[in-house]
């Protein structure tokens, strides 16, 4: 075939658009140099670039590719950027046909937000979350479902012509702006503790929704009564962990140590090591950790706040627990359900020292929910990203020192 004659063939040309924040966010340029990199071609038809901060930019273009099936294949690479065609057609639904599987070809989701083009209008897609099935559940309503809930009969969304989706980038949801690089580059300090306070302060005076998900580092670098404070002035309205964020907690309430090493000198205590096992003893003598705190046998913090707050929280368990506590919950198909239903709704998620916990908890997060991630390591962060938390802005400093810096923040302007 000589030079560009098959751009002629109309089956190997589409109109696409995309609106939002393009240029600043590099969505544009991603979006031309994915069709390049996939061996197809563009003509932009019209591009309207917003001048001023609040103002979006929209990007007409025609996507061009030596068959329809290259087409379809480049196409589908630019959803993850926004992209939708012109043409839209209804939402394609096939019904699955036995309980957890659904058709080959059907839309996996991200976890960016959502609309589905149906019966002529764009609908959003509720329950936001990637590596989902999209569920139309009737009267334009969309769902995300996880494969092992889906039920025969269910009316599964497939193919992407008909889904467009919003990364945070396009939109300037998410990104924070209060956080920008300055702080994400610099990873720790005065200026990220100041901002993350002005952000949680924001939030409760307007009613908003924090979650925590907790390791038992918090307790080992001494940053647990620091977080319960967050907890009783009302700065946290959820908590999620592991067994062993509460076991640790029980222990230094009931010995001062946490594995076994006194909080206060640095030092391994005599028989140190069994002091967590009779932790754990102790709360299933008086029956739960709530009873504990009703006999007065547990009197103060990490867990005691989180009981006698009422916030709702969940102790996913493991197969590394021991006990584990009553509390915790061992079906993991169940915590993951409860883990999603504390996060639902939430302004601001922040990950405190647990890599699995975060990245599960990351999994269920829609990206445009205000995630920040505390770690002495940064490679945690990064795994957030790789595994699709790309929204997650992570601060690189000893967990402890971080919580006790953000407390002493937020008794400063909150007087």
């Amino acid at each position: 075939m000589q030079g560009n004659q098959w751009y002629d063939i109309d089956m190997n040309k589409r109109m696409f658009c995309a609106e939002g924040h393009l240029i600043d966010s590099g969505i544009f340029s991603k979006i031309l140099n994915t069709i390049l990199d996939e061996q197809g071609d563009y003509h932009i038809s019209r591009f309207d670039v917003g001048k001023l901060p609040g103002e979006s930019s929209v990007l007409e273009f025609a996507l061009i590719a030596e068959s329809p099936d290259l087409v379809q294949h480049i196409a589908d690479r630019l959803t993850a950027f926004g992209v939708f065609e012109q043409m839209v057609p209804p939402a394609v639904m096939i019904p699955a046909l036995k309980d957890s599987f659904v058709p080959q070809g059907f839309y996996s989701t991200t976890n960016h937000r959502t609309e589905v083009y149906y019966e002529g209008a764009w609908n959003e897609v509720l329950s936001q979350r990637m590596d989902a099935a999209l569920v139309y559940e009737g009267e334009k309503s969309f769902r995300c479902v996880k494969l092992r809930d889906i039920r025969k009969g269910d009316r599964v969304v497939c193919g992407s012509d008909s889904v467009r989706v919003y990364p945070p980038a396009i939109e300037k949801r998410t990104g924070f702006a209060f956080m920008a690089n300055d702080v994400s580059s610099e990873r720790s300090g005065t200026v990220a503790v100041e901002r993350i306070a002005d952000e949680l302060q924001k939030v409760k005076d307007q009613q908003g929704k924090v979650v925590v998900v907790c390791g038992p580092v918090v307790v080992h670098t001494g940053g647990a009564d620091a977080l319960a404070s967050l907890i009783d002035s009302g700065y946290i309205q959820g908590f999620l962990g592991g067994n062993a964020v509460a076991v640790h907690d029980l222990e230094y309430r009931f010995y001062g140590t946490s594995l076994g090493v006194d909080l206060k000198t640095g030092i391994v205590a005599e028989h140190g090591h069994n002091h967590h096992m009779k932790a754990i003893n102790t709360i299933y003598g008086a029956g739960s950790i709530r009873e504990a705190i009703a006999e007065g046998i547990l009197t103060e913090g990490l867990m005691y706040a989180v009981e006698r707050s009422g916030i709702p929280y969940c102790l996913a368990g493991s197969i590394r627990d021991d006990g584990p506590l009553p509390e915790t919950v061992n079906d993991m198909l169940e915590a993951q359900r409860l883990y999603a239903q504390i996060i639902e709704d939430a302004d601001m998620i922040i990950m405190l020292s647990t890599m699995l916990h975060s990245i599960g908890t990351g999994n269920m997060t829609p990206s445009y929910v205000k995630t920040i991630c505390v770690d002495i390591n940064p490679a945690v962060v990064t795994k957030l990203s790789d595994r699709g938390s790309g929204q997650a802005v992570g601060v690189v400093s000893d967990v402890g020192l971080f919580l006790r810096a953000l407390e002493a923040r937020l008794k400063e302007i909150s007087g």
